[in-house]
């Protein structure tokens, strides 16, 4: 190789990092407080045109507020934290599990059809359901945009965050979320609680229906390596799929136990 050709390779690699160092300088700055809530939405706004948002997600972005309440239930997620029969009390478990029986036979139907395309027996989607909404009954009454558009400039956890935040922009620009779409705290959506990339990775319907959120949920599990007819427990090959679903132990073995109580034989 020629000396002018390393030289060229040099300037290359020179500029490069030049223009990283200025790309992560010009980077809306996360914040701790809502005094610089505004300011951050404008940077965000002008990266996410870059990344090739449109008008509709902008002005979805720009209309979103500092969710405190988002703030104090993101500080305050402690039933993690509790052993698991201490947490399946707590959870309704058993209130779950009880309803969840009536539930699988009074909509055979569906949860037939969700087996014969996706291969996930009805108890862990029914035990989803019912520790994530009671069922469709508590979706949650917040903006979902502006709980993630907090979290993606709060510095806790910005870096997950920001990508649901263009999950749920996109999902704007397809007409699939407004500015005005309620969700939970963190802005979960739907009958089964699908964060924005989540359900722009892996939804198949309306999510504030049963049979749209459940089916996805089956969809979302059949991604992470669901294998039909083997075991859901822990040690058995579809526990991993559920851990896909959630990070908290106490809630994935709460799933698994309550999901094995629905279809069937004791736990």
């Amino acid at each position: 190789m020629f000396k002018r050709d390393w030289i060229n390779i040099v300037i290359g690699v020179a500029f490069a990092a030049l223009a990283s160092t200025v790309s992560g300088a010009n980077a809306a700055p996360c914040g701790r407080s809502a005094a610089g809530f505004d300011a951050w939405k404008s940077a965000f706004a002008d990266e996410a045109r870059a990344k090739g948002i449109g008008a509709a997600g902008i002005a979805a972005l720009m209309a979103t507020h500092y969710n405190t309440a988002t703030i104090w239930a993101d500080r305050g997620m402690k039933s993690f934290h509790l052993s698991l029969p201490a947490f399946m009390a707590k959870r309704g478990a058993s209130v779950i599990a009880a309803r969840g029986r009536k539930l699988k036979q009074s909509n055979a139907a569906l949860f037939a059809s969700i087996e014969s395309r996706y291969g996930v027996p009805p108890g862990p989607l029914i035990a989803i359901w019912g520790m994530e909404t009671a069922f469709g009954h508590e979706h949650g009454n917040q903006q979902a945009l502006s709980a993630v558009a907090t979290l993606a400039y709060d510095c806790r956890r910005p870096a997950f965050f920001t990508d649901q935040l263009y999950a749920a922009l996109k999902l704007v620009d397809a007409g699939r979320l407004s500015a005005e779409t309620r969700g939970s705290m963190h802005g979960e959506i739907g009958q089964t609680q699908f964060l924005p990339k989540t359900m722009l990775d892996y939804g198949v319907g309306n999510l504030d229906t049963a049979s749209g959120a459940l089916a996805s949920t089956a969809n979302y599990l059949k991604a992470h390596g669901w294998q039909r007819g083997a075991g859901y427990q822990p040690g058995e090959p579809n526990f991993a799929a559920i851990e896909a679903w959630n990070a908290a132990s106490v809630y994935e073995k709460t799933i698994a136990i309550v999901g094995k109580q629905i279809d069937g034989g004791a736990q």
